[in-house]
């Protein structure tokens, strides 16, 4: 029986699936850690590249940072942030958030700042405050953008979320750290196979809101 033969065996196996190292609560786990880690980056970056955009600030900065961050390398920031702070879950979660700020920064500030410009001008002119310019206009029309920044975040977030299991044991990285080490390499295509299904789905997933997103955004007759 090949690899591919075996891995398929011990998807199928029911008792693969239960249990607290089982592969339901380790797809648990690790949608998890990779959802905290984008709504965190959302949280904490988020506002300011919408206000970025509403302001209509020069984007040379914004991308400049952008492309800095996405240069770090995960894998040695979550090696120095473990070094740090120990093994645990706070390792991983900074590395992923961190991996997630470039995408969700960059869509919040190009999808506020490419709102046309007549359309501010007059939202302003019938009495709304900047506020309610940003909250009320701006963000429903620039929600396509931003859904697809935060869509690529997730996507990058949970395809590395692999990495927590090299400090803290949750997530599917478990089976391809345990079948690297025990050289058991069903085990190790298994969780890879798993953690592929898995992102394409969430990718089919965030396709379906962005699309859903810009039928709201764009008016029809």
């Amino acid at each position: 029986m090949d690899i591919f033969s075996e891995a398929f065996q011990w998807l199928g196996q029911a008792s693969s699936w239960v249990g607290p190292s089982g592969i339901g609560m380790r797809i648990i786990q690790h949608l998890g850690v990779s959802l905290l880690a984008v709504v965190v980056a959302l949280l904490l970056i988020g506002p300011l590249g919408m206000w970025l955009g509403h302001r209509r600030s020069p984007g040379k900065l914004i991308w400049t940072f952008t492309a800095a961050a996405r240069s770090v390398p995960t894998l040695a920031l979550l090696t120095l942030v473990a070094l740090m702070l120990g093994i645990g879950l706070k390792a991983p979660l900074i590395a992923l958030t961190v991996l997630a700020i470039p995408s969700i920064l960059a869509a919040t500030y190009s999808g506020i700042w490419a709102v046309d410009d007549q359309v501010i001008d007059a939202m302003r002119g019938s009495g709304m405050n900047e506020r309610q310019i940003l909250m009320l206009v701006e963000i429903p029309l620039a929600l396509p953008v931003i859904l697809g920044g935060i869509r690529n975040a997730m996507l990058q977030v949970f395809s590395t979320a692999t990495l927590a299991a090299y400090t803290a044991d949750i997530g599917l990285g478990r089976y391809i750290f345990a079948g690297l080490k025990a050289k058991d390499y069903p085990l190790m295509l298994g969780g890879a196979i798993l953690v592929t299904v898995l992102t394409l789905t969430i990718d089919i997933g965030f396709e379906f809101l962005q699309q859903r997103s810009i039928t709201r955004a764009v008016p029809t007759d």
